[in-house]
């Protein structure tokens, strides 16, 4: 009867394990719905408004800081994860490649000291923070009020940066939201903005007013935190919607599990009531004799 209530126990810490998963799917769901409204809303604006850009630095030049193009010196890698696990492989995966982007194209520059990582959400930021590379900063609570407002204040500090030379090119590293199931790690350039050889940036001729310069001047910080603002929505319905499968996979494991319990627990159920049958019976026979 000892295995019995071994087995009865593990039933019951299964089910609460299945209870608690079950809670944590519902509430990944309900915010990746209003996440999943916040990317899907910001990325048509965003995407043009960065192919407006890429085609427009063709014929601007060396006129902005931003534009610039030289020697990849110091660079600066901002990485996206998430402050929670409980997310699959979300975490990892961003981990190892922000890792074989450094060893594989900026090996150089970090064996020189010159590669530096700014990292969204914790899981991110106490990796980097321990690495040898030069962590310049880390942005977990942004996600307690996510708003553009507080994107933009990071986003004016990196433009800072680049503008001061502290950095020659700027990398994202972050999870593109698919869908619920589906996230694409994204290896995006950031700063100096590049050029566009899409055909139809190349055939459209721009009208400025009152000039190029000052539109360009104006349009393309508001361009950069847009982009940094898209890119960390994306992470974060991303890690919502991979939440959300790690926690239905984990309830229907969970099933399986009391499933499997439950048929171990009636087998030792029937042959323990079939011992004590047999020793009746032999005890019965016994007494005749």
């Amino acid at each position: 009867m000892a295995n019995l209530k071994e087995v009865r126990t593990r039933i019951e810490s299964v089910k609460s394990t299945r209870q608690i998963t079950s809670a944590m799917k519902l509430v990944a769901a309900s915010k990746l719905r209003k996440a999943q409204n916040a990317i899907i809303g910001i990325r048509p604006y965003a995407n043009k408004l960065q192919e407006i850009m890429g085609g427009l630095s063709s014929s601007i030049g060396g006129e902005n800081v931003f534009l610039r193009a030289g020697d990849e010196e110091k660079v600066l890698v901002v990485v996206f994860s998430s402050n929670k696990g409980l997310c699959g492989p979300f975490n990892t995966n961003i981990i190892k490649t922000a890792n074989r982007l450094i060893e594989d194209k900026y090996s150089q520059q970090a064996s020189k000291g010159n590669v530096h990582v700014i990292s969204f959400g914790k899981k991110g930021s106490d990796f980097f923070e321990k690495s040898n590379l030069s962590f310049d900063g880390r942005y977990d609570k942004i996600f307690d009020a996510l708003t553009f407002d507080n994107v933009s204040a990071v986003a004016e500090k990196i433009m800072d940066s680049f503008k001061s030379n502290a950095y020659d090119k700027v990398e994202l590293v972050y999870n593109k939201f698919i869908n619920a199931a589906t996230q694409r790690i994204v290896v995006e350039n950031y700063l100096p903005i590049e050029a566009s050889e899409t055909e139809s940036s190349v055939n459209i001729d721009y009208i400025f007013e009152p000039s190029k310069k000052e539109i360009v001047t104006e349009l393309i910080p508001k361009s950069l935190k847009i982009q940094l603002y898209k890119a960390i929505l994306d992470s974060n319905a991303a890690e919502n919607g991979a939440r959300m499968t790690a926690m239905h996979m984990a309830t229907d494991n969970a099933s399986k599990m009391i499933k499997e319990l439950q048929l171990s627990y009636n087998k030792a159920r029937q042959e323990a009531i079939t011992n004590e049958i047999l020793e009746v019976v032999s005890g019965s026979e016994a007494l005749k004799g």
